[in-house]
């Protein structure tokens, strides 16, 4: 797939978002979308059945470091989605994406300077940046 700079799909977001302009729109469209995601991916699981979740606890040692936690730590999903299930994803997270960007024009944020900045923030702290 060809790769194409973040700023173009940012302007895009901008020429073609008409109707929903106003920030209670954009909020509640982001959150709207952020539901579909998680429906998407529940009937993956319940309807498809391309995927298992296995939601439990994360067993982790005691004396485990942090740098070893990851190892331990599991995603909960078992299988992969399935081409239909996975492009049903991809849209609704394409959809969130669209209006998180929309929200970014709102404010003026350069999507690409955000996540440019945000990356050196998580090489610089690391693990400590998360907390």
């Amino acid at each position: 797939m060809k790769k194409f700079p973040i700023d173009d799909f940012q302007e895009v977001v901008d020429d073609v978002l008409v109707r929903h302009r106003s920030i209670l729109d954009i909020l509640t469209k982001l959150q709207e979308s952020t539901g579909k995601i998680n429906r998407a991916v529940a009937k993956s699981a319940t309807y498809c059945g391309c995927i298992k979740i296995h939601g439990e606890k994360q067993e982790v040692p005691m004396d485990a470091s942090y740098s070893q936690l990851k190892k331990y730590m599991s995603n909960h999903v078992q299988g992969e989605l399935c081409d239909i299930c996975k492009e049903k994803v991809e849209h609704e997270l394409a959809s969130n994406f669209f209006y998180l960007t929309a929200l970014c024009n709102v404010f003026n944020i350069n999507i690409e300077d955000m996540l440019s900045n945000y990356n050196e923030q998580l090489k610089a702290l690391g693990k400590y940046g998360l907390l």
